[in-house]
């Protein structure tokens, strides 16, 4: 067969495989793989260098479905590799099968979860950052979007930074059908706006029918050539291609074919080609970056540091003894201390500017290779990339944020920059771990625990000075806490962390002068929390007073009551936290006017402990 022929035959199986697996499912996006089938065909035969025998090969390509709906078509190429066989791929969606409705990592070919649209991409930035500046390997990475996600901002933070860091080795392909989940998207099949948009962003385009094998393999051909810059292949294709009863119709998104047999009796029926994917070239090494002795930061008791500043300062001696500690930082390095790190490493740092997405996303595709990325800016602006933070958790990824500048704390700046339900939103991650150090030394020691932490953490520092209330000797792991006053006499207990802390201590000296015996918490790892610490409060003491420079919802006072939820210890418990929205001042003058400042612990725990007495 001739290799033309031997393609097209081979989108063709691509089509019926993916029908046959949303048949087999009842559910699935069936014509939104079968238009792109012919770009994944020719790419599959020639063009995509991988061992799937191997998918740890640091040399193969990489492969993402920024559409990542189209996954039956996902499926398909993998049983057409001989990675998958028949019956697996039409066990699609079903109850425990590895075949998801969208893909995830579960699969060993598949880097990172997609389905929410624009993030292929993004991602796909990052695999490739690594490539050039990281592994220093010559692997390519291929992106399939769709042109509806062509809507959403993050694919344009992408296209701009791709450009910006002459990403060759990137090369988007476009799938062009035309219609969205209703109706037709913004530009239809003007392939001309796409080509005009990505050629303004610095990027080679080509614009094809997508279905004409032979273009396609000329587009693939050519791409590969480029150089100093990435490549979009903008492909016009069908939506449903190949089946005339749902062949560019409006209304077939995301069901089975009206008549599954039909259809595939209408592309030529099942076939059982397999395709021998080319293995990637060569057995180069990836980079490493040598691990050299570094003091560790340290800072005396009785003197004030911003956490902030001990961030970076910690993830530069860091970055010495370990190095695939890589950070990237979101134009503002200067303030969120990350600006250290860059002095001492700067073949490991990486400037994403104002575009919290891609910050985010490239994150994500860096640690894909193998790299431990720290990722950081203002609390506040992590929220723009919230739904990458949710997408990396269901990628099992290993990333690490910082959100700096949180809370009133922050003063004159106002209420825009103060990040007041951050805590809430990193706590609700599947698995995530969210650390709130009220010091430097403490902050250095959580550093160097998030370095070998699993899953999503995130670390909320703070823009003032504070107390360095610990040694640098003292050790902090993740899931504990620290008490910082106690007696046999504690009548109530006082559960701060970060900038509220010093102001708990405060309140306790004050109180004790009145003669309340109180016990401070600094519960400086918010998730997971410290339960048995907690729970042994409310059993000792019968009267909790949480306090946190937050919305009272999510944050340190509900992760105190979560720990009590189990519990049949009777505890009266208040929650001092940020109750209206705040303007701008001092810090002191915005801790008193949203009462969590020492006043307002004093004044809680004398209610606290007066209703006791009653």
């Amino acid at each position: 067969m001739k290799r033309d022929d031997f393609r097209r035959e081979l989108g063709q199986q691509l089509r019926v495989d993916a029908i046959r697996a949303s048949d087999a499912a009842g559910s699935g996006h069936p014509t939104s793989s079968m238009s792109a089938a012919d770009l994944l065909a020719v790419l599959l035969d020639g063009h995509f260098h991988y061992d799937f025998a191997h998918p740890e090969n640091p040399n193969n390509d990489h492969l993402i479905f920024s559409k990542g709906h189209a996954s039956p078509l996902v499926y398909a190429y993998l049983k057409a590799a001989g990675a998958i066989e028949d019956d697996e791929l039409l066990s699609f969606r079903k109850f425990g099968s590895r075949l998801q409705g969208h893909p995830t990592p579960v699969i060993p070919w598949i880097d990172v979860a997609t389905g929410s649209l624009g993030q292929g991409l993004p991602i796909g930035v990052g695999v490739a950052l690594a490539a050039k500046r990281l592994d220093r390997l010559p692997y390519r990475v291929w992106v399939l979007c769709g042109d509806s996600e062509m809507a959403e901002g993050s694919i344009w933070e992408a296209f701009e930074h791709a450009a910006f860091a002459g990403l060759d080795n990137l090369v988007a392909i476009l799938d062009v059908n035309r219609l969205g989940q209703r109706g037709e998207t913004m530009h239809g099949w003007d392939l001309e706006s796409y080509v005009g948009r990505a050629e303004a962003f610095g990027w080679e385009a080509i614009a094809i029918d997508g279905h004409d094998v032979g273009a396609i393999e000329d587009a693939y051909s050519r791409a590969v050539q480029v150089s100093g810059r990435p490549t979009v292949i903008v492909a016009r294709t069908l939506k449903g291609q190949g089946v005339k009863a749902v062949e560019d119709q409006d209304g077939q998104h995301g069901k089975p074919l009206p008549d599954g047999e039909q259809a595939i009796a209408e592309l030529g029926g099942v076939r059982d080609l397999r395709v021998e994917v080319d293995h990637p070239e060569g057995d180069g090494k990836p980079h490493s970056f040598a691990a050299t002795d570094a003091q560790r930061p340290a800072y005396e008791v009785g003197t004030s540091e911003a956490t902030r500043k001990a961030y970076g300062a910690a993830l530069a001696w860091v970055g010495a003894r370990h190095g695939d500690v890589v950070a990237l930082d979101g134009e503002v390095s200067n303030s969120t201390g990350a600006d250290t790190f860059a002095e001492a490493h700067p073949e490991r740092f990486f400037e994403m500017y104002i575009a919290e997405q891609q910050m985010v996303a490239a994150a994500v595709g860096m640690q894909v290779r193998g790299w431990v990325p720290f990722a950081s800016t203002f609390a506040a602006f992590l929220s723009r990339a919230y739904d990458f933070v949710r997408m990396a958790a269901i990628s099992q990824a290993d990333i690490r944020l910082v959100g700096s500048h949180a809370g009133v704390s922050i003063g004159e700046d106002g209420p825009s920059q103060m990040a007041l339900e951050d805590l809430a939103s990193l706590r609700a991650v599947a698995g995530s771990t969210v650390l709130y150090p009220c010091d430097a030394n403490q902050t250095v020691a959580l550093v160097e625990a998030m370095a070998v932490a699993p899953g999503i953490s995130y670390m909320r520092t703070t823009r003032g000075s504070t107390p360095v209330l610990y040694g640098p000797e003292d050790s902090f792991e993740i899931g504990g806490s620290r008490i910082l006053r106690t007696s046999a006499s504690d009548e109530l207990a006082i559960i701060a962390a970060g900038i509220t802390v010093p102001e708990a201590l405060a309140a306790a000296d004050r109180l004790a002068e009145e003669g309340i015996a109180v016990r401070v918490i600094d519960l400086y790892s918010v998730k997971p929390v410290d339960v048995e610490t907690v729970r042994a409060a409310a059993a000792e003491t019968g009267g909790i007073v949480t306090v946190e420079d937050h919305w009272p919802e999510g944050g340190v006072g509900d992760a105190v009551l979560d720990a009590l939820s189990a519990t049949r210890e009777q505890c009266g418990v208040r929650k001092l936290a940020v109750t209206h929205l705040p303007g701008s001042g001092t810090s002191q003058e915005l801790m008193h006017e949203v009462q969590i400042d020492a006043d307002a612990i004093v004044a809680a725990a004398r209610e606290l402990a007066a209703a006791r007495v009653r």
